[in-house]
């Protein structure tokens, strides 16, 4: 995940006299009026403005919407409100640690391959049929802070190499060792909030705890 400055709304004044932003607002201009549409003709009159605003109000998770199929992992990640998200990004604002330990475990991982949609056989992921029909534990208070824990420890082992890009950190074959035994201790986190103890088959194995994971979905739409 690349992050970008950008010139926000009241800027704007401050900014018309640079020469560099002058030169961008009169590109983003001819592209817009040259255009065939007349949504976007109509948008060249403001082109120093953004054409959607993707600004979250709260701290928010960012997720790719496409993600290569040799990760173990899709390199999300927990940003601050006053970053701006990229078109190629799921927001899902109002996010806790919590939230980000769930969904960056192993138990979403094996949902997510298992009903996500594929761009040549990488995973496209989906708001609305992988997100919105993943069903969440139900954890006490006590494993609810433990996964808040993990997911921390997970943001605090990926800060060890702030030279390194997610896409470098969630290579499998170059995946640090710190952020790997981060990621294996909220596996087991989740997976405990889930009742997936060592002595259950969902434990041991991924298909296993997609049918577990079905069964709950049946549940929740059942009760719909």
């Amino acid at each position: 995940m690349r992050h970008k400055k950008c010139f926000r709304n009241n800027q704007q004044n401050r900014l018309s006299g640079l020469v560099s932003c002058v030169w961008i607002y009169a590109l983003i201009y001819w592209i817009a009026i040259e255009s065939k549409k007349e949504a976007t003709r109509k948008k060249a009159e403001t082109p120093m403005l953004f054409d959607e605003v993707k600004e979250c109000k709260t701290d928010y998770i960012a997720l790719p919407v496409v993600s290569s199929e040799n990760r173990k992992y899709i390199p999300m990640d927990y940003l601050s409100k006053d970053i701006i998200a990229g078109n190629k990004l799921f927001m899902i604002p109002e996010a806790t640690l919590y939230h980000f330990g769930i969904l960056t475990s192993n138990v979403h991982m094996a949902w997510t391959r298992a009903v996500c949609g594929r761009l040549k056989s990488d995973y496209s992921y989906s708001n609305t049929v992988v997100y919105n029909n993943f069903p969440w534990p139900a954890p006490t208070e006590g494993q609810k802070a433990k996964i808040e824990k993990t997911a921390q420890a997970i943001l605090d082992a990926r800060a060890l190499y702030p030279d390194s890009s997610l896409a470098d950190l969630y290579d499998e074959l170059t995946m640090p060792p710190e952020l790997r035994r981060a990621h294996q201790q909220n596996d087991k986190a989740v997976m405990e909030a889930y009742g997936f103890t060592k002595d259950t088959e969902a434990y041991k194995s991924e298909s296993a705890c997609v049918a577990e994971l079905m069964k709950m979905y049946q549940v929740l739409a059942e009760n719909k």
